[in-house]
């Protein structure tokens, strides 16, 4: 049994793709293939269920079209779910033949979370697929975890979705901002000149958070997310080796509220909210919460969330 490294950008690499047929939708499968598809070739491709209900009969065009491998697994008992068992014990015996470095596992269930757990453990690489209900302890097994609800989404929708969350007026965003964990990412790989390259900022978020996803926010690369900040982040781009960039993190403690509420394009009353609250600078605003934002009366969470975020 001899593992090879697994190098995300490695298109050697050497996947099994094991589906959860009770917990995964075949409508989107072709894009979940893609996805996983980006990290290695998919070498074992199986899709476990009662092939004799109703609920499965959606899969068996996307089994010819993909070349899936239906494996078969009676409901023996109600209310005990044989599926995951059988995928379980699967991924156990691939995991010993070693003829793989990588495994994608597509369910929105947490019995799988100490699959996830013990194939990391052996040096293995995880990829989940789920939805957003997907248990967070299931998410945090794996290297790299990816909403199914990201891949529904069309580019035009995708967009759309950006000028939304985008607009003052939305009121509460669905989405967490994502300015405090790209900030802490870069922190975490930043270099003595003070500027820290894209890349090992994009393998920190997945350290911090399995499912962090550009996507999720309307931007189809890292660096479009990064560059709709530029009040908190500066991008400078390597002339000699395309492709390279570089991310610094501006300073921001003693700009005043009148400059970020105009950097912002906020309505102007928001100088007279905080001013009269005692607050004049970032370094006044950098360790309120949202909630405290809020107490101070008309402004809503989205903005106090932007007028946050400038001063992380």
């Amino acid at each position: 049994m001899v593992f090879t490294m697994f190098d995300e950008n490695n298109a050697g690499n050497k996947i099994a793709l094991l589906i959860d047929g009770d917990n995964a939708q075949a409508s989107i499968f072709g894009k979940v293939l893609s996805e996983i598809g980006r990290y290695g070739s998919i070498t074992i491709r199986r899709i476990y269920g009662d092939w004799t209900t109703r609920e499965m009969s959606s899969w068996k065009k996307a089994l010819e079209i993909h070349a899936i491998q239906p494996i078969q697994q009676f409901r023996y008992t109600i209310g005990k779910n044989a599926t995951d068992s059988a995928l379980i014990i699967d991924a156990m015996d691939i995991l010993h033949d070693g003829y793989v470095n990588g495994f994608g596992i597509v369910s929105s269930d947490s019995d799988f979370t100490k699959l996830a757990t013990r194939i990391r453990e052996k040096g293995l690489f995880v990829i989940g697929v789920g939805e957003k209900k997907t248990p967070e302890a299931f998410v945090k097994a794996c290297d790299i975890f990816v909403f199914t609800e990201i891949l529904r989404i069309p580019d035009e929708d995708r967009e759309m979705k950006k000028e939304v969350s985008s607009n003052e007026s939305s009121g509460e965003s669905a989405e967490k901002d994502p300015v405090p964990i790209i900030r802490e990412a870069i922190e975490m790989v930043i270099r003595e000149d003070g500027w820290a390259h894209l890349s090992p900022i994009g393998m920190a978020l997945r350290k911090m958070d399995p499912s962090f996803d550009s996507r999720t926010y309307g931007h189809k690369q890292l660096s479009q997310l990064i560059k709709s900040y530029p009040e908190v982040f500066e991008l400078k781009y390597d002339k000699e080796k395309i492709g390279d960039v570089h991310v610094h993190i501006l300073e921001s403690d003693n700009i005043p509220v009148e400059e970020i509420i105009e950097k912002l394009n906020l309505d102007k009353k928001y100088i007279t909210v905080l001013k009269e609250n005692g607050y004049d600078n970032c370094s006044h605003l950098k360790d309120l919460s949202v909630n405290d934002m809020l107490k101070l009366g008309n402004m809503n969470p989205t903005t106090a969330r932007k007028i946050l975020s400038y001063c992380v």
